[in-house]
Order: structure tokens, then sequence, then C-alpha cells
């Protein structure tokens, strides 16, 4: 569908016909494309890395009302890519930090600030009253929650994800013969065949790039101009400098959608069940104590990259990456290490050593996963290592 363009309350006024005279002079958009953006209404979920370009171009193109949804804080992490928060924002709300800049950066726009975590109680309330959604999330749980939502309230959903040095952006729901998320998406993936930035990375100009794209969409579907992402998954590759365009369609013989679910245990129930007699966990302050004690019986096996070895390590740790147990290459390694020891393993996050600690047992070889990993570490046993 296209976004309702409801009659500004009054034309621009003097100081706004000079801050969009770039705007005014091209013809596509001109005096009536500017006032459609100034009456339309734009919800931003999430204000990270994708969110920070998008509410800025968003704000200085001079959409009317820009809702920012975002219940987390602030972190030291984010400031590499969401250039929307400055260094004093650090442990402040995401959301409330993101619409001070927004203001400072346009005053003529109005902020709904929603300091929450979207879920199924709020998500339709919240979407009700605007014109376009823009997807900034990052994780599987809330893409597919704010999709179903956008079909149920039959609004156009402007998508964008990045991983590492790779994006993809389009635009979801614009018609009913418009491709959604399920389309792309089926099935979610299994929890931890995907790891998410905070594991593996991005290059931090890749979510301002996307964020850039997303931001040209929704100004182009506000203003009726040009042709929109509707039906192709633009997909970017920055270490190439790459742009592809495949053609996205909607499945016929997908299940309609009807209501809203639990998208958590949606997203989980994707996972490959194991034996927990396989899955044994630590916590790291259990790690500790083995490790102050004696630890010659004992082998902990770190399974991060070494990229992220040269931030910060648990001592007495021994660097394998995961991608040398997948490939086999590290097999005998650890079985060595193994041998007359109880063997442990970790990550940053627990998630790639759980994963870790499956594929040995698929080789004969017990491990036991650490809980919360290398992070916990920092946080529970020594608070004077570095995050990341």
């Amino acid at each position: 569908m296209q976004p309702s363009h409801p009659t500004p309350n009054q034309s621009l006024s003097s100081d706004e016909r000079g801050r969009y005279a770039r705007h005014l002079i091209l013809p596509e958009v001109g005096l009536a494309g500017q006032e459609r953006l100034k009456a339309a209404a734009v919800l931003c979920v999430g204000a990270g890395g994708l969110g920070s370009p998008l509410l800025l171009y968003l704000a200085a193109a001079g959409v009317g009302r820009i809702g920012i949804v975002d219940g987390d804080a602030v972190e030291l992490s984010n400031l590499q890519r969401q250039v929307i928060h400055r260094s004093d924002a650090v442990g402040r709300s995401k959301a409330r930090s993101a619409a001070e800049s927004v203001h400072a950066l346009n005053p003529h726009c109005q902020i709904d600030v929603h300091d929450v975590m979207l879920d199924i109680t709020n998500v339709m309330d919240l979407i009700a009253d605007y014109d376009v959604v823009c997807d900034g999330t990052d994780n599987f749980a809330s893409r597919y929650l704010i999709n179903d939502a956008c079909v149920l309230s039959d609004k156009p959903l402007i998508y964008g994800s990045v991983q590492r040095f790779e994006g993809q952006v389009t635009v979801f729901n614009c018609n009913p013969e418009s491709p959604n998320f399920r389309d792309l998406l089926p099935v979610p993936p299994s929890p931890g065949a995907i790891p998410s930035c905070s594991e593996a990375g991005v290059m931090g100009v890749m979510p301002g790039l996307i964020g850039l794209l997303q931001a040209t969409e929704t100004i182009k579907l506000i203003t009726g101009i040009g042709r929109c992402l509707d039906g192709r998954l633009l997909v970017v590759d920055a270490l190439s400098m790459r742009f592809r365009e495949l053609t996205l369609r909607r499945d016929l013989d997908r299940a309609p959608i009807k209501d809203l679910i639990d998208y958590s245990q949606f997203c989980s129930a994707a996972t490959t069940e194991m034996d927990p007699s396989v899955m044994e966990t630590i916590s790291v302050t259990e790690l500790k104590a083995l490790l102050e004690g004696d630890a010659g019986d004992l082998a902990l096996v770190d399974v991060r990259n070494p990229a992220e070895a040269e931030i910060v390590v648990i001592p007495s740790a021994v660097l394998i990456p995961l991608s040398t147990i997948e490939s086999g290459e590290a097999i005998e390694q650890v079985r060595s290490l193994a041998e007359g020891r109880r063997l442990f393993v970790h990550c940053k996050l627990g998630m790639r050593s759980a994963k870790a600690a499956q594929l040995l047992a698929e080789h004969g070889i017990f491990a036991i996963n650490v809980t919360g990993g290398i992070d916990a570490w920092a946080q529970e046993v020594d608070p004077t290592l570095p995050r990341y």
C-alpha cells in the first residue's frame, strides 16, 4: 500500500522553506512532496546502528512526526556505529538520547519517545498512528513480530539488516501483492546459526550505509516518487563494494498471517534438539573457583576468533577457533587437551561454545560450556577487563 498523506495543518513556514530549499527545487518533490513529508508519521523501531542514520536523515528531510522505539541503554561499544549517540550518552536511554539528537537537528519535527521493548502486548498500539514502519532491530524475533504486525495493520515496512561487511534492504507490504519478511525467511534460522553483531562483529559504516538506504526508501514511499524496493532485495557487500539485486516474490502457498504469536518460542523452536546429558554448563564464578584450585586436571578452550583474543582473554585458556572445530582440523588437538582432564569451552557470550560442545560430542569428546562466556567473566569475575 501507499502510506496515507493527511493534509498538513499549515503550509511550510518561511524557515522550513529555507531549510528544505534543495527539496523544493526538485521537480519530483517540490512543495507538494515536502508537505507530504511534513504530514507523514514514521515509526522507527531501534535507535542503534540502523536507526542512527535513518532517524537523522528522516528528520533532516522534514518528516513531521517520528516515533522512536527502543528500550535499551547506550553502551560504550555502540559508539563505533551508532552515531546518533554521543559519548556522554553512555548508560542513558537510547530512545531519549536519539530524540535529543533528532530535535537538535530539526526542531520542526515532532518526536515521540517510546522507551520500551517492543512485544506482542504493545506493538499494535504503537504502530497504529504511523504511516510507515522502519525496522532497525537486530534479532529475528523482533523482525517477525514487526513484520506480522505491519501485515495485520496494512502498514508498509522498510527492512534493513547488517552483519560484518554485508547488508540487506527492501520494502515489505506495499500492497496486497507485495512480499513480506516471511517470504524472505519462512522459518527462523537455528539459534547461533547466524551470529549477532556482538559475536560476529560489524564494520562501523555498514549500518550507516543500510540505514541511509532505508531512509531513501521511506522518503520515496511518502512522496510517491521513483520505484521502491517492493519485490526486490538489495544486497550490499562492502568488501568488494558490490550491490546486487535479488527478486523477492510472495509465496502464494504460504499460510496467511492471522494473529501475533510467541516469537521468542517461534525462533527458539528452530534449534536442533540435543541430548541434555551432552550439554553440561558451568558459571564463570564456578570456573574461577576451579581455576584457583588444582587446575592441573582441567583444560579451558577459547573458541573465539584470534582478533577477539587480542582484546581480552581468560588466563590459561587455549585459543582454538570454532571454525577449526567445525572443519575437523582441530579435533585431535582438542582430544589431546581433554585427555585425562575435564574440558571446558568458552566464547564471548556462550552461543559459539555451546555449538563447539555439540560438535565435540559428535566426536566423542565431552566438553562443559561456560555460560555467558568471557563477557560474563568481565562482569562477574574481573571487572577490570574490557568488554566488547
